[in-house]
């Protein structure tokens, strides 16, 4: 996937878990999860910015594997709204599939990257 596409679609997805945590419910779990969620989830694009302005393949792969790691952690939030009942299944499903190929393409990219850095 070329960088501009990549760059879309992590920003439309940032956009999909804003208005996902502000709908979720107005009490002390919605409000810190929603927090945590939105901090992960948001990093994702930001991060794999920094990535494109890499200095070096090893910066790349340092900022890439920032990008792997918030991608993770926005899953396991979305996991555990299920779990907790914060939020409908269905509503969440299609951002954890977005981010699943989001996190899926990250690895392959890094796996990439080190192996032409050998």
């Amino acid at each position: 996937m070329d960088e501009k596409t990549f760059k879309t679609r992590t920003q439309q997805l940032a956009i999909n878990f804003i208005e996902l945590t502000d709908s979720l419910p107005k009490t002390q779990s919605g409000s810190v999860i929603g927090k945590q969620l939105l901090r992960s989830a948001t990093s994702v694009g930001a991060n794999y910015r920094a990535a494109c302005r890499g200095k070096s393949v090893a910066d790349v792969i340092a900022k890439m594997s920032i990008v792997e790691e918030e991608a993770d952690e926005t899953l396991y939030w979305c996991d555990l709204l299920k779990q907790a009942r914060l939020v409908d299944e269905n509503i969440i499903q299609p951002l954890e599939k977005e981010m699943g190929e989001i996190l899926a393409m990250t690895v392959a990219s890094i796996k990439t990257l080190k192996s032409k850095k050998s």
